[in-house]
């Protein structure tokens, strides 16, 4: 799996709630989140994501509730991954259950919004391609990968009930 896009930088300990403020919960389309995405940590981010890019945190993205409307917006927004230091755990099983690719790179730094990046999940690693850094990114464990390739959770029981 490789994906290449421009980045929107967030910090550390971006929880739920910054992700998608729970004043928009009481939707579930996911439209409706992509429009309120990340608008508390950037009101402008909604209306200057393009399809493909990528969203680069710190420590703990997607820590507090365990809502999946997080990763759900995320993704109807049109970022095709995420990369973080590190993840709360709900929030990263959230994000493979729903078919948005998430990746932890414990060394990602420097890293500004509007740098290219490319991601290589198969060679282990992160490519700043503006300012020529790499990083070495956590392998996903194969069964992940297959999710993700399927399209998430219920893509993947589909997939495998018509195998049957």
């Amino acid at each position: 799996m490789q994906l290449e896009g421009n980045v929107h930088v967030f910090g550390d300990h971006i929880d739920t709630d910054v992700i998608i403020p729970a004043r928009y919960l009481n939707t579930s389309d996911p439209a409706e989140l992509a429009r309120h995405c990340m608008e508390d940590a950037d009101p402008d981010f909604a209306a200057c994501v393009q399809a493909g890019d990528l969203i680069v945190g710190g420590e703990n993205f997607g820590c507090g509730s365990s809502r999946e409307h997080a990763p759900i917006a995320i993704r109807a927004a049109g970022v095709q991954c995420v990369v973080a230091r590190s993840f709360a755990r709900i929030f990263f099983r959230n994000a493979i259950n729903i078919g948005l690719p998430i990746f932890e790179c414990p060394t990602l730094e420097g890293v500004r919004t509007g740098d290219r990046l490319r991601v290589d999940a198969d060679a282990g690693e992160v490519v700043d391609l503006t300012q020529g850094r790499r990083f070495a990114i956590q392998p996903l464990p194969p069964f992940m990968k297959d999710l993700l390739e399927a399209g998430g959770l219920m893509p993947y029981i589909a997939r495998q009930r018509e195998q049957a």
